[in-house]
């Protein structure tokens, strides 16, 4: 995806696997996903694909969300990121900046392994409310104290929007988790915008009331993600969240009828 100068490239790390009724639903409909059987597999599983994207502006190199990395416990299976990286190209040594949309598992994999900060020229940045939840507060979860804690010096915590590099933004809009960013690039009069898991399905950008059950304030989510749909919608604007199948962008479109999420 190119946005004006910047390009956006989809990583792939793997593939995480949920049945789609116990992860989306809507409150008081016995069967949500009636009409959305082609959005599920026949077995009525969703395939959640795991990974980041990549952006490159100027002298820059971002990773944004660092998948599930090398990780397998037969529902999410990861491994291949840097795999993804170097059939563009780029190495390890090349990541200027991983920023994070937020600190669930399956967003950090490749942070560090064994220990080790996985880029080691990059800064990484994450949003410090999720931070406080996840790696220092009551609500620490010890994965993640693990997998994040050895960041130590390359780490810089944010609690306000600012901008990455001249093109690219990030914008604090909780919900899903305390510390959910979303990242905008925006070039020659062109915006993308990257989402994380501020959904997790193109129905959610449908209908309104859909609920996943990762979102931490529920009610806060909804209302991000609606609101950035209004917004969003019949206009260019390109959007693309974490787990949207095989991680393409598309456009908020309503024509005549309802908000529905179309592919480009």
């Amino acid at each position: 995806m190119k946005i004006g100068d910047i390009e956006i490239l989809a990583i792939t790390d793997g593939v995480g696997r949920e049945v789609a009724a116990d992860i989306l639903t809507r409150p008081g409909m016995a069967d949500p996903w009636a009409c959305h059987g082609h959005h599920r597999a026949a077995d009525g599983s969703l395939d959640l694909p795991l990974g980041g994207f990549l952006v490159r502006i100027g002298e820059r190199t971002v990773l944004v969300d660092a998948g599930v990395g090398p990780y397998d416990d037969g529902k999410y299976r990861g491994g291949a990121l840097l795999d993804s990286l170097a059939a563009h190209g780029v190495t390890v040594e090349d990541i200027t900046d991983v920023v994070f949309t937020h600190l669930h598992f399956d967003h950090i994999g490749w942070a560090t392994v064994d220990g080790h900060p996985v880029f080691p020229r990059a800064t990484y940045r994450a949003h410090r409310a999720d931070w406080q939840h996840f790696v220092t507060g009551e609500t620490a979860q010890p994965e993640a104290v693990a997998k994040l804690s050895p960041l130590g010096p390359q780490l810089e915590m944010f609690d306000a929007d600012f901008t990455i590099a001249p093109g690219l933004d990030a914008l604090h809009l909780p919900g899903h988790t305390p510390g959910t960013t979303v990242y905008v690039a925006s070039s020659g009069g062109r915006r993308a915008l990257l989402l994380g898991d501020v959904a997790h399905s193109v129905v959610q950008f449908g209908e309104r009331d859909w609920q996943v059950i990762w979102d931490i304030d529920p009610e806060a989510a909804s209302a991000v993600r609606n609101r950035i749909a209004d917004q969003a919608a019949d206009t260019d604007d390109v959007l693309v969240a974490a787990h949207f199948p095989a991680m393409r962008f598309g456009r908020i479109l309503t024509g005549d009828g309802p908000r529905r999420f179309v592919a480009v």
